[in-house]
Order: structure tokens, then sequence, then C-alpha cells
């Protein structure tokens, strides 16, 4: 992955002693001309210098990923 990455927020994974969920943007990801997506890293462990699992969300998908999600909260 290449890009200019920007954080945007960082909390703690429930159930994990020090897991975290990290969201940033990437720009340009892919490449020149790529277009720039919302990504979700999940971490383990603290001190992961890379997730280990991460998401890339375009920009015109976010909105029906919240949808999708808060249906699933519902349900858990």
């Amino acid at each position: 992955m290449s890009g200019t990455v920007t954080n945007v927020d960082e909390m703690t994974l429930s159930g994990t002693k020090d897991g975290k969920i990290t969201i940033t943007t990437v720009a340009q990801p892919y490449g020149p001309k790529s277009e720039s997506v919302a990504s979700i890293g999940i971490s383990l462990q603290a001190g992961s210098e890379e997730p280990d699992w991460k998401v890339h969300i375009p920009k015109a998908n976010i909105d029906a990923v919240i949808e999708a999600l808060t249906e699933a909260k519902k349900s858990l």
C-alpha cells in the first residue's frame, strides 16, 4: 500500500488485553490517481507496526457500511 495515511481515531479493542482499533484515511492507497479510502485496522497487541487485519472502504460505500453495522449492532 502506498499513499498518505492520516490518523482519525484510535480505541481499545474490547475483549483484548491491549488490542486496538485504528481509523485512518489513506490518500491514493493503490498508487497515483486511485481514490482515497477510509481504513479500519485491528491490532490484537499494542506496539504492532501493522494491523493484524484491515479493510479499506471507498467514500461511496461508507454510508451503506455504517447502516449495515448499525443493523448488525441491533442483533448482538
